[in-house]
């Protein structure tokens, strides 16, 4: 199959889907029976080359060591599929061995869908599911890492576009994904962490990045952590499905139990991505006031918007050294008056390396202006007490509901970052000290750059020419008004 072909392949168990289900539940129910016939294909190729390689020992052929995963006998894809009644019941005890099989890597994975209410899947519609996905193998001779992993991605957006506004709990635009990831150029070796990582496309993209770039990019150490369960499980089959081994993946309430620990303290890593949930209302915040993993560098955020509790567990999961982070916020977090006074304790630090203002409508179902926020521990020496101001705007294609970056907008946008200098009426570099004291902590990015027709607007001559030029129309309209009447 082609790549294309491989999508509408795949895309085909969703419309089996259509009446039964809502839209936005089709991720718990597709991404969990690709996920197991892809493993116990590839399975079913492990033990024929097994075969092969021992001159047909059984025995060895099915031994632990020759497989990425143990299939117990009665979990196979074979045995689901010649069940005729009760068949989500088949498939939930299929799953649920696999896991118990494979706890380290895949406990949990297929996630918590119910399988055994025929009131929303009946046997037919899951027998026809299991039948359409039975087409084709999808072990690695006939589908690879990179091919599947492609696909998943495209499911990902195509059930995003589907699912309405719970589609960014789960999905980032993936063109600011892009932008992102260049942003930080991760390096082999180097550890990278999404706090809210949805199904994991921040992560997964640093790895792409490395792998496009001819670096080794298996040795970079993904971590994540995402509250929703389905969606957790969605990003570590996102992991396999690219052939990614060195991750982890917890789940869990990032600011209420943050999972990745070490020695009593937060885990740190040297780059941190994130499109941390916007403006969340429902958080513990007396428990952050007085927050055991020191998060609360700054200060404590309004009940009503969570956004620099978020931010302040970024910059504290941070290694000290030479940690470096990029949020993606909407860009109320940038001047909002109820933050500002952890809003300059931020910049007093010195941490705030540049502000990037993107377009509109780069959010899922949102028409909010999107800005990425970037933070660095090690600030090289000609960085330091400035900021970086790039007003991108204008910097964004637009297409039905949805804006993206073209290529040329992505490399636009990260050449100025890396130039780190004066770009006219795109980019400029303010001392903080003036964003500190002439400006009071606002990070606004109009106040220090605008795109070049509103610049244009703003520099007109003085008052006077201004003046001149209003007589000048009002009498035109009178002229034109006398006339009117006349005729």
């Amino acid at each position: 199959m082609t790549q294309q072909q491989l999508e509408k392949y795949l895309w085909g168990a969703a419309t089996a889907l259509r009446g039964t289900i809502d839209a936005g539940d089709y991720k718990q129910y597709i991404f969990p029976l690709l996920f197991f016939k892809r493993i116990c294909d590839v399975y079913d190729e492990e033990f024929q080359q097994a075969l092969a390689d021992s001159d047909g020992d059984l025995e060895f052929a099915a031994f632990a060591e020759n497989h990425r995963f143990q299939i117990p006998k009665g979990a196979h894809w074979n045995d689901v599929r010649e069940t005729t009644s009760n068949v989500g019941m088949a498939i939930q005890q299929a799953m649920r061995s696999i896991e118990k099989e494979n706890p380290d890597a895949l406990d949990g994975i297929f996630g918590d869908a119910s399988w055994t209410n025929k009131n929303r899947l009946s046997d037919e519609t899951l027998i026809n599911l299991i039948e359409h996905f039975s087409q084709h193998k999808l072990n690695l001779a006939t589908v690879s890492d990179d091919k599947l992993g492609n696909a998943y991605e495209y499911l990902i957006k195509e059930f995003a576009d589907d699912s309405g506004h719970t589609a960014a709990e789960f999905y980032t635009n993936r063109t600011v994904v892009k932008l992102m990831t260049k942003i930080m150029d991760p390096q082999p070796g180097e550890s990278v962490y999404d706090p809210t990582c949805g199904s994991g496309g921040l992560l997964l993209n640093c790895a792409l990045h490395l792998k496009e770039e001819g670096k080794e990019y298996r040795n970079l150490k993904l971590y994540g952590q995402e509250i929703n369960l389905i969606t957790s499980a969605i990003a570590r089959m996102n992991m396999f499905m690219h052939g990614i081994e060195e991750f982890k993946i917890v789940r869990g309430n990032t600011l209420a139990d943050p999972g990745l620990i070490e020695n009593d303290q937060l885990k740190t890593f040297n780059v941190i991505l994130a499109n941390p949930p916007y403006s969340i209302k429902s958080w513990d915040r007396n428990a952050f006031m007085n927050d055991p993993w020191g998060r609360n560098l700054w200060g404590t955020p309004p009940q009503g918007c969570a956004d620099y509790a978020f931010q302040q567990h970024i910059q504290k999961s941070l290694d000290i050294k030479n940690g470096r982070s990029i949020s993606l916020w909407p860009h109320g977090i940038l001047f909002r008056d109820s933050e500002a006074e952890m809003r300059r304790k931020m910049i007093e630090s010195d941490v705030v390396e540049a502000v990037i203002g993107l377009g509109p409508n780069l959010f899922y179902n949102s028409p909010m202006e999107a800005c990425l926020l970037i933070t660095n521990n090690d600030k090289p020496k000609k960085k330091n007490g400035k900021i970086l101001f790039v007003n991108a705007v204008k910097e964004v294609k637009n297409e039905k509901t949805m804006s993206f970056l073209s290529d040329q907008h992505v490399e636009k946008i990260f050449n100025a970052y890396k130039k780190y200098d004066t770009i006219d009426d795109f980019a400029v570099i303010v001392n903080s000290d003036t964003v500190l004291n002439t400006n009071k902590g606002n990070l606004s990015i109009s106040l220090y750059v605008r795109p070049d027709d509103l610049t244009r607007v703003e520099q007109r001559s003085d008052f006077s020419t201004d003046y001149q030029d209003w007589i000048s129309s009002s009498k035109a309209l009178s002229n034109s008004m006398t006339q009117l009447f006349k005729s």
